[in-house]
């Protein structure tokens, strides 16, 4: 830890709470849950726990939480554990629930907020496990600006015949197809999710696990555990004791949280084929941690950055996999080295990144899960930002190169994923087209709502090389295909997408990162005159709060940009 730092009062807040006679009414409320006269004078500790039994990928994290709060307890802290919610992407997928899901992470990031704010925690441990409650945390830490450490709740093993959600999802399209029969897709159901842990590929949680760990947040190897085991146990005792080490040396997330270390954090998510998500979420932290990152920060980046792990979704292989070879410290540590990343950047361990990943071992001989830099799967990003006449304001696309590098088509237009869905499994979408889904932008849908259903169904049905998808709402990590989100302006607030019809010739070009629609200006104007707003999905509740608060996808769909 930084000596410069050693004076720096290690109760800064939690003072305020429990010190002096006028708090006495704050210790006695506080003696009934367990403190004790010592436990006045530790640094509090608040242990941010995002447990629930309604998904696999958090369902374990109620002990987790337990042992780095016994980590904290260990190193001199007083931890005191509390909730936030959760919400199931997986579950939700497909249907109106799937609208909560990005709000969520909004509320996740309050709600944390909220109570180390309330309670003046000297300190916080999160545990997330499911792709928006991670990002949540990581938005918290940041606008709360204590010392802090985000813990992973680790990845699932692979089901029966290495099968995984996504297997189900594409299952679906197969049946729709006649390739699936009722008896096949009833054994991918129940073998595909074999017990705790998130989603098994490179889709948005260990996307987001990696780039939090890449960020500084976490721990050494924190991203690339799986959810039962005894790394992952050690990982959460380890991050209760660091961060009272962070405290007492006075280090916060703004410390970690620089613009070098969005750079590496968006880098590692290149090379990892991570998910598009991961511009989304990695822009909100960026903005609750007051540091200027945009859309073209990634197309900047990508340009120098190949990608090089063969993992799904696109790929062959699943995170517990890459777990067995060493996970991703060996693949940050060759591209140190080839100066792809700063080292020189603070983490969570007191320590530059460069010192963490001094005594890595690479992987091992003979491996084929982490190519070469001289045989890279793409030479540079998959994430491609897409400008043009439909997306002023920048759309995000993920081209591994397997779909090729361009595309046009005439457009199939559906106002919403059921009936997008619900075409495509009837077999109405054909090879050439561009399906649009629109009205499912952050203030249309509201909540982006992730397409992982019509995605799966192309799949399934073997249109994934001959058909695009397009649409002002977002994707899963699981989907793959030839497929465009994040349109921006989207089409509730009269964006391009809401004014194009059937039959318009859209072409997509990842080479010049264009997405263009054939219509003159005169025609342009004429839809524009005509175009009404929609009703709003939702007049009252949280759905209807955050429509009237969030910000455009291109600056990372948040509901605090402040001034």
């Amino acid at each position: 830890m930084s000596k410069t730092r050693a004076k720096a009062d290690p109760r800064r807040w939690s003072r305020l709470v429990v010190d002096g006679v006028k708090q006495t009414p704050s210790r006695a409320m506080l003696r009934a849950v367990g403190f004790t006269d010592a436990d006045f004078k530790r640094p509090q500790i608040g242990i941010a726990s995002t447990w629930a039994t309604l998904t696999p990928c958090n369902m374990h994290i109620d002990d987790l939480a337990r042992r780095a709060a016994a980590g904290a307890d260990q190193a001199g802290g007083k931890a005191v554990v509390f909730n936030t919610i959760t919400v199931s992407d997986g579950i939700s997928m497909g249907s109106p629930g799937m609208r909560y899901s990005l709000v969520s992470r909004e509320v996740i990031a309050d709600s944390i907020e909220t109570v180390v704010g309330a309670e003046g925690f000297d300190g916080v441990v999160a545990v997330g496990g499911c792709d928006k409650n991670m990002p949540g945390c990581a938005m918290a830490i940041a606008r709360l600006n204590r010392p802090a450490v985000f813990v992973y709740g680790g990845t699932i093993r692979p089901g029966a015949k290495r099968r995984d959600i996504v297997s189900v999802f594409e299952a679906v399209g197969g049946h729709a197809a006649g390739t699936v029969s009722d008896r096949e897709l009833k054994e991918v159901e129940r073998t595909a999710i074999p017990g705790p842990g998130s989603c098994g590929g490179m889709y948005t949680a260990n996307t987001m696990a990696s780039a939090i760990e890449a960020l500084g947040l976490s721990l050494p190897g924190s991203s690339a555990q799986d959810a039962i085991s005894s790394a992952k146990q050690d990982d959460c005792e380890l991050a209760g004791a660091a961060v009272v080490k962070l405290v007492k040396a006075g280090i916060t997330p703004r410390d970690i949280l620089t613009r070098k270390a969005f750079e590496n954090a968006i880098a590692v998510t290149i090379a990892l084929g991570g998910s598009t998500n991961a511009v989304l979420h990695l822009l909100a932290i960026a903005q609750a941690a007051e540091v200027k990152l945009s859309l073209d920060d990634f197309t900047r980046i990508g340009k120098r950055i190949p990608v090089l792990a063969d993992l799904r979704p696109s790929g062959r292989y699943a995170m517990s996999e890459l777990i067995e070879i060493g996970g991703i410290q060996p693949l940050m540590r060759r591209m140190l080295q080839r100066g792809m990343l700063h080292g020189d950047c603070l983490t969570v361990t007191g320590r530059t990144l460069a010192q963490n990943l001094a005594k890595v071992k690479d992987y091992p001989s003979g491996q084929d899960i982490v190519r070469s830099f001289a045989n890279p799967i793409k030479a540079d990003s998959h994430l491609v930002v897409l400008y043009g006449s439909l997306a002023p304001e920048g759309a995000v696309a993920k081209i591994s190169g397997k779909e090729g590098l361009s595309f046009r088509g005439k457009a199939k237009v559906f106002n919403g994923e059921e009936a997008a869905t619900q075409a495509i499994l009837a077999g109405k979408v054909k090879a050439g087209d561009v399906v649009v889904i629109r009205y499912e932008g952050p203030r249309g849908g509201p909540g982006m709502r992730e397409m992982l259903s019509p995605t799966g169904a192309i799949m399934g049905r073997g249109l994934g090389d001959k058909v695009a998808l397009i649409t002002d709402g977002r994707f899963s990590g699981g989907s793959h295909g030839f497929v465009v989100g994040h349109i921006a302006p989207e089409a509730a607030v009269g964006g391009p997408i809401a004014l194009i019809k059937n039959g318009d010739a859209i072409t997509i070009d990842a080479v010049k990162r264009r997405i263009e629609v054939s219509l003159t200006a005169s025609e342009w104007k004429r839809r524009r005159a005509a175009w009404r707003a929609p009703k709003p999905y939702a007049t009252r509740g949280v759905l209807a709060k955050y429509a009237r608060a969030v910000s455009s996808a291109s600056t990372g769909a948040v509901t605090d940009e402040g001034e």
